[in-house]
Protein backbone atom coordinates (compact mmCIF):
# COMPACT_ATOMS: atom_id res chain seq x y z
CA UNK A 1 0.00 0.00 0.00
CA UNK A 2 3.02 2.57 0.89
CA UNK A 3 3.98 1.80 -3.20
CA UNK A 4 0.82 2.45 -4.07
CA UNK A 5 0.65 6.20 -2.01
CA UNK A 6 4.46 6.85 -3.21
CA UNK A 7 3.49 5.84 -7.38
CA UNK A 8 0.22 8.32 -6.98
CA UNK A 9 2.63 10.99 -5.18
CA UNK A 10 4.58 10.43 -8.40
CA UNK A 11 1.36 10.65 -10.89
CA UNK A 12 0.23 13.91 -8.69
CA UNK A 13 3.60 15.73 -9.45
CA UNK A 14 3.93 14.68 -13.20
CA UNK A 15 0.37 15.74 -13.60
CA UNK A 16 1.03 18.94 -12.35
CA UNK A 17 3.94 19.22 -14.32
CA UNK A 18 2.08 18.03 -17.50
CA UNK A 19 -0.39 20.79 -17.04
CA UNK A 20 1.96 23.62 -16.60
CA UNK A 21 3.85 22.19 -19.26
CA UNK A 22 0.36 22.05 -21.55
CA UNK A 23 -0.58 25.77 -20.14
CA UNK A 24 2.61 27.58 -20.75
CA UNK A 25 4.68 26.00 -23.07
CA UNK A 26 2.26 24.18 -25.43
CA UNK A 27 0.30 26.75 -26.48
CA UNK A 28 2.38 27.85 -29.24
CA UNK A 29 3.68 24.10 -30.74
CA UNK A 30 0.15 22.26 -30.85
CA UNK A 31 -3.05 23.14 -32.44
CA UNK A 32 -6.27 23.66 -30.62
CA UNK A 33 -7.59 20.26 -30.75
CA UNK A 34 -4.34 18.56 -29.60
CA UNK A 35 -3.97 21.07 -27.12
CA UNK A 36 -7.78 20.34 -25.62
CA UNK A 37 -6.79 16.80 -26.14
CA UNK A 38 -3.75 17.30 -23.78
CA UNK A 39 -5.82 19.10 -20.89
CA UNK A 40 -8.11 15.91 -21.39
CA UNK A 41 -5.64 13.70 -20.37
CA UNK A 42 -3.83 15.83 -17.69
CA UNK A 43 -7.69 16.44 -16.16
CA UNK A 44 -8.44 12.74 -16.01
CA UNK A 45 -4.85 12.26 -14.48
CA UNK A 46 -5.47 14.40 -12.17
CA UNK A 47 -8.48 12.79 -11.31
CA UNK A 48 -7.41 9.97 -11.07
CA UNK A 49 -4.82 10.53 -8.68
CA UNK A 50 -7.20 11.79 -5.87
CA UNK A 51 -9.20 8.88 -6.27
CA UNK A 52 -5.91 7.28 -5.87
CA UNK A 53 -4.98 9.29 -2.52
CA UNK A 54 -8.72 8.29 -1.34
CA UNK A 55 -8.47 4.31 -1.74
CA UNK A 56 -5.17 3.83 -0.55
CA UNK A 57 -6.00 5.99 2.40
CA UNK A 58 -9.34 4.38 3.04
CA UNK A 59 -9.36 2.28 5.90
CA UNK A 60 -12.64 0.19 4.69
CA UNK A 61 -10.45 -1.57 2.23
CA UNK A 62 -8.06 -4.36 2.79
CA UNK A 63 -4.45 -3.82 1.31
CA UNK A 64 -5.90 -6.52 -1.07
CA UNK A 65 -8.93 -4.27 -2.61
CA UNK A 66 -6.94 -0.99 -2.24
CA UNK A 67 -4.28 -3.07 -4.67
CA UNK A 68 -6.67 -4.08 -7.04
CA UNK A 69 -8.28 -0.97 -7.63
CA UNK A 70 -4.94 0.94 -7.51
CA UNK A 71 -3.27 -1.42 -10.39
CA UNK A 72 -6.61 -1.09 -12.75
CA UNK A 73 -6.23 2.73 -12.00
CA UNK A 74 -2.64 3.10 -12.62
CA UNK A 75 -2.79 1.09 -15.95
CA UNK A 76 -5.99 3.62 -16.90
CA UNK A 77 -3.88 6.32 -16.68
CA UNK A 78 -0.71 4.96 -18.38
CA UNK A 79 -2.64 3.96 -21.26
CA UNK A 80 -5.29 6.43 -21.33
CA UNK A 81 -4.02 9.85 -20.56
CA UNK A 82 -0.50 8.61 -21.65
CA UNK A 83 -1.59 7.70 -25.04
CA UNK A 84 -3.57 11.25 -25.29
CA UNK A 85 0.14 12.52 -24.74
CA UNK A 86 1.69 10.37 -26.71
CA UNK A 87 -0.88 11.68 -29.67
CA UNK A 88 -0.28 15.21 -28.74
CA UNK A 89 3.36 15.03 -29.56
CA UNK A 90 2.88 13.55 -32.80
CA UNK A 91 2.92 9.64 -32.41
CA UNK A 92 0.36 8.41 -34.95
CA UNK A 93 -2.74 7.34 -33.37
CA UNK A 94 -3.29 4.61 -35.77
CA UNK A 95 -0.39 3.07 -34.01
CA UNK A 96 -1.58 3.42 -30.20
CA UNK A 97 -5.10 4.04 -31.42
CA UNK A 98 -6.38 1.07 -28.79
CA UNK A 99 -4.57 2.62 -25.55
CA UNK A 100 -7.00 5.15 -25.20
CA UNK A 101 -9.90 2.99 -24.96
CA UNK A 102 -7.86 0.07 -22.96
CA UNK A 103 -7.14 2.98 -20.36
CA UNK A 104 -10.78 4.03 -20.48
CA UNK A 105 -11.44 -0.02 -19.89
CA UNK A 106 -9.25 -0.55 -16.89
CA UNK A 107 -10.59 3.26 -15.43
CA UNK A 108 -13.80 1.69 -15.27
CA UNK A 109 -13.05 -1.77 -14.27
CA UNK A 110 -10.73 0.04 -11.12
CA UNK A 111 -14.23 2.06 -10.28
CA UNK A 112 -16.02 -0.74 -10.70
CA UNK A 113 -13.74 -2.67 -8.58
CA UNK A 114 -14.16 0.09 -6.05
CA UNK A 115 -18.18 -0.49 -6.17
CA UNK A 116 -18.39 -3.78 -5.83
CA UNK A 117 -16.17 -3.82 -2.37
CA UNK A 118 -18.47 -0.88 -0.97
CA UNK A 119 -21.29 -3.10 -2.03
CA UNK A 120 -19.58 -5.78 -0.34
CA UNK A 121 -18.62 -3.55 2.47
CA UNK A 122 -22.08 -2.73 3.29
CA UNK A 123 -23.75 -5.88 3.59
CA UNK A 124 -21.41 -6.69 6.77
Amino acid sequence: MKLNLKITALLGAITVILGAFGAHALKETLSEAALKSFETGVRYQMYHVIVLLFVNGYTGFSNRVKNGISYFLFAGIACFSGSIYAISFGVPASSIWFLTPLGGLFLIAGWSFMFISFMKSSKN
